[in-house]
């Protein structure tokens, strides 16, 4: 847990990453901070896909509504945690000159967005009653 609370520390604190190793070409580190802001991307357009489906599908039965709309919720949220997560992790590898850690996240986070994706094709084929 020591090390989660550390990692979590650097969420908040990132001039303490500069503490670790020597600094990287700082074409890497633009580089991991665009894919900060990719992921970050991603989030909002979860997020906003979640409200999307609550708002704009009222017909939808509000079990299957639900549903969807938490999933690309909670999609969101931890597409957003992660992003930061990713970057200090990264970010701290490149200081040291470790490999970049890897991550089962984006399989995670394309397999809940295929889920909900299927399930909208579901919603489409067979009509928006909870029949």
């Amino acid at each position: 847990m020591n090390k989660i609370a550390q990692s979590v520390r650097l969420w908040f604190a990132p001039q303490r990453v500069r503490d670790e190793g020597t600094t990287p070409d700082y074409r890497f580190s633009l580089a991991n901070e665009r894919t900060f802001l990719a992921w970050i991307r991603t989030a909002l357009a979860l997020i906003g896909g979640g409200f999307a489906v609550d708002q704009f599908l009222p017909e939808l039965a509000w079990g299957v509504r639900a549903g969807l709309a938490l999933g690309l919720l909670a999609a969101g949220v931890l597409c957003a945690l992660r992003a930061v997560n990713h970057w200090v992790r990264c970010e701290r590898a490149m200081r040291r000159g470790e490999d970049l850690p890897v991550s089962r996240f984006p399989t995670l986070l394309g397999m809940v967005v295929a889920v909900v994706a299927v399930a909208m094709v579901v919603v489409v084929l067979f009509g928006w009653e909870g029949r």
